[in-house]
């Protein structure tokens, strides 16, 4: 089982980047796909950006396509997105999430490990 805890979240005006890290544990990180889902208070949990095992293909929320990017580093057993131009509707807990399918899934339900999140928000 991988364990997953997230990084880099905090308060940024609008207009504003941040990077979220997101550091699994254990030997098997490159046998996972990869996930940042968020949830706003009293929003359904959504995809944000998800990356494949190997890294070579993405799939991404249409809220955030253009403006964030999905990378990960198999080597150091880290996943990361970089979020640019953010806007005030962006603010939400962000979750990294792992698959054990290969591709970019963007289905929640085919996620089974799950970090505790980290606040993103974004000021107007």
């Amino acid at each position: 089982q991988v364990q997953l805890v997230e990084s880099g979240g905090g308060l940024v005006q609008a207009g504003g980047s941040l990077r979220l890290s997101c550091a699994a544990s254990g030997r098997t990180f490159s046998r996972y796909a990869m996930g940042w889902f968020r949830q706003a208070p009293g929003k359904e949990r959504e995809l944000a950006a998800a990356i494949s095992r190997s890294g070579d293909s993405t799939n991404y929320g249409d809220s955030v396509k253009g403006r964030f990017s999905i990378s990960r580093d198999n080597a150091k057993n880290t996943v990361y997105l970089q979020m640019n131009s953010l806007k005030p509707e962006d603010t939400a807990v962000y979750y990294c999430a792992s698959s054990p399918v290969s591709w970019p899934s963007m289905s929640v339900r085919e996620y089974v490990n799950w970090g505790q999140g980290t606040q993103v928000t974004v000021s107007s």
